[in-house]
Order: C-alpha cells, then sequence, then structure tokens
C-alpha cells in the first residue's frame, strides 16, 4: 500500500472518528431553530453564543467552572505528593520498602465505590462535606500513579544523584533540580490524567455536595439535561465545555506524553 492511499485512509478514518466532536461544537453555535431543521446542517448558516451566554448567565456554569478548576488545583498539588512518594520508593532503601509498596498496591484492587462511604464518613466527622476540598481530597493521592512514577524514576541513574550529593546539594535540591526535570515527560503524562480525573469528576461530587453551588461541570451538565427541555444548542454548548478544555490540554502536553510512553520501554 502506497503512503498517499495510507494517508488517504488515515485521514478519512480521523475525520469519521472527530465528526462527533464537530459536531457537538457546531451545535453549541446555532440558535435553537436552526438546531431543529430537517435536513441537518453540519456548518451553522449563523454563528450565535446564545447558548453559551445563557450557560453563564442563568444557569450557573460560572460556578461550577470555577469549582472544578479549584478542584483541578488541589488535585494537581496532590501530583506533586505523589512524584516525592514514587521518588522515595524507587530510589531510598529504608525498612519494610517492599511491603509498604505492596500494601500501596493492594489498595488499587478496592474498588471506589467501596471506600465511599466510609470516605463521606471521614470527612463527614471532620466536616468537609459539601465542601471543594472535601470533594478533591479523596482523589489527592492515587496508587496508580505513584506505581508509574516509581517505575519511571528506577530508571534514573543513581551515580547522577550520588554525584550531585557529593557535590553539596540536599535531599531537596536533588529533587528539584535533577528528578523532576528528568522526570518531565511522566509528570506531562500524570498531569493530562489527573487534569481529566478532576475535570470528569461526577459521582464523589453528587455524594458529597449538598449544595449546588459546590457542583462541578460535569453534575451541572447532568442537572443541565433534567431541568430543561429538548434544547440541542444549550445541552451541546455544555457538552462543549465539558470537551474542548481536556483537547486543549492534551494538545498542550502532546510532545512530552509520546516522549513520556517512549522512555517507559527504555530499560
Amino acid at each position: 500500500m502506497s503512503k498517499k492511499l495510507l494517508g488517504v485512509l488515515l485521514g478519512a478514518g480521523a475525520l469519521v472518528t472527530a465528526f462527533p466532536f464537530i459536531w457537538m461544537v457546531s451545535t453549541s453555535f446555532k440558535p435553537l431553530g436552526e438546531s431543529r431543521t430537517y435536513p441537518p446542517t453540519v456548518v451553522p448558516s449563523r454563528f450565535s453564543l446564545e447558548s453559551y451566554i445563557r450557560l453563564f448567565r442563568d444557569l450557573d456554569f460560572g460556578t461550577y467552572l470555577l469549582n472544578t478548576v479549584a478542584v483541578v488545583v488541589i488535585n494537581v498539588i496532590g501530583l506533586l505528593l505523589m512524584t516525592m512518594a514514587g521518588y522515595g520508593f524507587a530510589k531510598f532503601r529504608f525498612r519494610w520498602r517492599g511491603i509498604m509498596f505492596g500494601l500501596v498496591l493492594a489498595t488499587m484492587m478496592i474498588p471506589a465505590q467501596v471506600t465511599m462511604i466510609p470516605t463521606y464518613l471521614i470527612l463527614n466527622s471532620v466536616g468537609l462535606t459539601n465542601t471543594l476540598p472535601g470533594i478533591a481530597l479523596p482523589a489527592l493521592v492515587s496508587a496508580f500513579q505513584i506505581f508509574l512514577f516509581r517505575q519511571f524514576m528506577t530508571t534514573i541513574p543513581d551515580d547522577l544523584l550520588d554525584s550531585a550529593r557529593i557535590d553539596g546539594a540536599g535531599e531537596m535540591r536533588v529533587f528539584t533540580s535533577i528528578v523532576l526535570p528528568i522526570s518531565r515527560p511522566i509528570l506531562a503524562v500524570q498531569a493530562v490524567l489527573t487534569f481529566i480525573a478532576g475535570w470528569n469528576s461526577f459521582l464523589w461530587p453528587l455524594i458529597i455536595a449538598n449544595d449546588q453551588e459546590k457542583y462541578t461541570l460535569a453534575v451541572g451538565l447532568a442537572l443541565l439535561n433534567r431541568q430543561l427541555s429538548v434544547n440541542p444548542p444549550l445541552q451541546m454548548a455544555g457538552a462543549s465545555l465539558m470537551v474542548v478544555p481536556i483537547i486543549i490540554v492534551f494538545v498542550i502536553f502532546q510532545r512530552h506524553i509520546v516522549r513520556g510512553f517512549t522512555m517507559s520501554g527504555m530499560k
């Protein structure tokens, strides 16, 4: 098969795959009347921001957006903690290190639904229900991400770290000046995974938040679909707010993500 034919086939496949996304964004800019016409049109005859304006003016999506950003920011702080944990398991020798790492991995076998009630009771006992920290804290640390950091950091040469220590660098200086820059590819992968998890959080915010002002975008979008009659532009505008930022973040970190996956396979 020639490269040109392969390129055409791949381009056609990419267009078919991307068509639902294109339709979603296009419909969000259509007036309500045009979205109900038959046969439907892909490109709106007149672009309208009415749906987006209504989301933020009448339906509190500005509050949902700020809440979601706050949850993502808290989760990003947890990313630094998981980096430190992965570095500790990879490069330090201490008693019961294998047992402790095994316990961390064992938590991956526990479904999140099993821990929801105990987690809720703990947060309720310290007064964190119906708060943004209460929404974000259960996802602050992930055993899977600690595992990925640990696996990546085992590839960092010990001689490089030892030479920095010989030159007088403390452990924090070694971590911030050597380990973190080398770990940039895996940090990019983990940042995208953390962002997606926080941005799409639905079930836990729905459980922990009693006040509608503490809802995230995912909960607000589900609430939007129940509150209104069929309004395709408004619903597609809400869905676009959920999807487009994830695509933007992926495009920004794409180079580092590909490098991270490539380096993960090196010995």
